[in-house]
């Protein structure tokens, strides 16, 4: 309201304004507040106030962490040479600087938010006490043998051997810390411990965890245990292992002992299996479980209940599908380990990949949720390390390796990380991958476990790129275009990790997707939705690109085409004049069945970047080997959005 005031000599004007800006209501203190403020806005927005971030009860940024972390407390890792124990590794992810157990200063690009220290539950401990030279150990010839021989620098010897007997059921049992000894409870009270020091909440979340380290004759059955809880509880019960008769190799068992552990705490937990590639086919089975028993109700629903997520990538290959299962994917060969299972002990044969991969998993969970009525492999996606080094780095520009073994140095792509029978694995074959993103409410364990619970996470292979995913109905492009798309995306739908059901008649689904680069990365190529679908009895899957950097065209075949690279291999550099800084789009099912089950889940790709391994020939100056790709894109798989008709 503008107005114009006359001076006056006397009184009355200074009243007479006063009068009127008070009969105008535009005293000091602005208009008065409307009774019902809510009821005033446009129903076209989608804020429930007229500051958006007023009320908001969402997440608004991803957490970035990493769940699966090794110290010197597990015995592959210290035989491997790491001396770093979980001081180190909680000091690393929250940002500070330490000194790798091969004497090279290392740091974080940026801390992490939270970490969970998950050392092997078999034998835990025991390593610490062998390179101390403890009597007990150096009484047995083989603990006498390994100490002797990790001291003359031949310690990854040592560690295969010691990975193939524990697979092979070998491993000497005079050497086996068991979870009713003194030394073993010592090393789960330290673990526990160490979590209660760094867990901050609001800046740095300490999750307790462990790893329980299946192997049935080498086949990969490994899960990571999350706790939601303190101290106080999960340091009641001591972890589940795989030795008998305290332990077992079936993940039946792990249930129970989930099961168990929350009756008798009040406590809550998961469970996140991984490396599925090295399995030989028994991670996602179809029909029968690796003891050959027939797939019941009580299988599907315990696994259901137990298992919310899938570590999709790390350091021992991409999870997520492959060119046999997935022929009209280019993107499919990613980083792919495919000559056998964990110990290399049997060769891969193409008919084991559908029980090994996270799409094709997907897939048959709604064949046995048809069959049985629970989807068992209904879970988010999550990327993580499995770093032995005490060291969580997943950036191609630092990475310290599988273990300490394979720590930056010129030979280290040079030399086999394993060599069997059934193949070999050459050291610039490690990934530098990967991470797990969160959407949770806040930093802390019980909203990270809650976000997890939920399944709304997603995988990246190292990268630190903004993702969300939500599916609904009556998505409009203004709810994309408003800035603030999160606000539409949970009150009209569900986000990444939902489930949609009972389509209005005549719609398809629709899916809003959205994201934006890391930061200090590369830009983008592209957004795609992968679907898989059932079609009657078929299991089927597409992939659609949804929206793409730059003015290319789809071809014939509808693919669009490359992004191109801008990488510079000499000097192991890129520049991100290809590719956009975000991309979004709401995308409609053009091939939507009502009729049938199905899930989405979004594939984001950056533009190429240098992969560690062209980072380290640069670095020495030491030659790429044959074989190793130059660059690589970086990616990111969201949990999916499954629908039941």
């Amino acid at each position: 309201m503008r107005m114009e005031v006359k001076r006056d000599r006397g009184h009355g004007t200074v009243a007479a304004l006063l009068a009127v800006l008070l009969s105008s209501q535009c005293w000091a203190g602005g208009l008065p507040p409307p009774q019902n403020p809510d009821e005033i806005l446009s129903e076209s927005y989608t804020g429930k106030s007229y500051s958006p971030y007023a009320r908001r009860s969402f997440a608004s940024r991803p957490l970035w962490g990493d769940t699966h972390l090794h110290t010197d407390l597990s015995m592959d890792a210290g035989a491997f040479g790491n001396r770093l124990g979980l001081d180190a590794a909680y000091q690393f992810a929250r940002g500070d600087e330490v000194v790798s157990s091969n004497g090279t200063p290392a740091r974080l690009s940026r801390p992490l938010d939270f970490l969970v220290v998950a050392d092997h539950s078999d034998n835990m401990g025991f390593f610490p006490d062998m390179i101390a030279g403890a009597p007990h150990v150096l009484a047995d010839p083989t603990g006498r043998d390994w100490y002797d021989r990790i001291n003359a620098g031949d310690g990854v010897s040592v560690a295969i051997e010691l990975i193939g007997l524990f697979s092979q059921d070998k491993f000497p049992k005079a050497l086996m810390y068991t979870p009713d000894s003194t030394p073993y409870k010592n090393a789960w009270a330290k673990t526990v411990a160490a979590a209660e020091r760094y867990n901050n909440p609001g800046t740095f979340t300490a999750l307790i965890g462990y790893e329980w380290t299946s192997l049935v004759k080498g086949d990969n059955l490994h899960r990571v245990v999350i706790y939601r809880d303190d101290g106080d509880k999960a340091s009641q019960m001591v972890p589940f292992t795989t030795v008998a008769p305290q332990g077992s190799t079936n993940p039946r068992d792990l249930w129970k002992w989930l099961a168990d552990y929350e009756a008798r705490t009040g406590g809550d937990v998961l469970a996140i299996a991984h490396n599925g590639n090295l399995s030989n086919g028994t991670m996602f089975p179809l029909t029968e479980q690796y003891d050959g028993k027939r797939l019941d109700k009580t299988y599907v629903t315990q696994r259901a209940r137990w298992e919310p997520l899938y570590e999709v990538t790390q350091m021992k290959g991409d999870g997520e599908t492959v060119p046999f299962l997935s022929p009209n994917d280019e993107f499919a060969n990613f980083e792919t380990w495919a000559i056998g299972n964990l110990d290399g002990s049997r060769a891969k044969v193409d008919s084991m990949l559908a029980g090994e991969y996270a799409r094709s998993a997907l897939k048959r969970g709604l064949a046995l949720e048809e069959r049985l009525g629970t989807n068992p492999y209904k879970f988010g996606m999550i990327g993580s390390t499995d770093s032995h080094t005490s060291l969580a780095t997943a950036q191609e520009d630092n990475f310290f390796g599988k273990h300490s073994g394979a720590e930056p140095s010129p030979t280290r792509m040079e030399h086999p990380f394993m060599k069997t029978d059934a193949g070999t694995i050459m050291g610039w074959e490690m990934v530098a991958s990967g991470l797990a993103a969160v959407w949770a409410t806040e930093n802390t364990r019980e909203a990270i476990f809650d976000a997890m619970q939920r399944k709304e996470v997603y995988a990246t292979s190292g990268s630190r790129m903004t993702v969300r995913l939500f599916g609904g109905w009556d998505y409009t492009q203004q709810d994309l275009n408003s800035r603030t798309p999160a606000f539409a995306g949970y009150s009209k739908g569900v986000p990444m990790g939902g489930n949609l059901s009972a389509a209005p008649q005549g719609k398809s689904p629709g899916f809003m997707v959205f994201a934006l680069r890391d930061p200090v990365g590369a830009n983008l190529d592209r957004i795609q939705i992968i679907k898989g679908w059932m079609d009657g009895k078929e299991l089927k899957e597409q992939v659609y690109d949804v929206v793409w950097s730059g003015d290319r065209k789809p071809g014939a075949d509808g693919k669009v085409p490359p992004v191109g690279n801008t990488v510079d291999v000499a000097n192991a550099t890129w520049i991100n004049s290809i590719g956009s800084s975000e991309l979004a789009s709401i995308w409609h099912d053009p091939d939507f069945d009502p009729s049938q089950r199905a899930f989405y889940y979004a594939r984001v790709l950056e533009i190429p970047t240098p992969r560690w391994s062209t980072i380290d020939a640069f670095r020495f100056d030491v030659p790429i080997p044959e074989g190793a790709p130059t660059s690589i894109q970086e990616r990111a798989y969201t949990a999916p959005i499954w629908f039941t008709p």
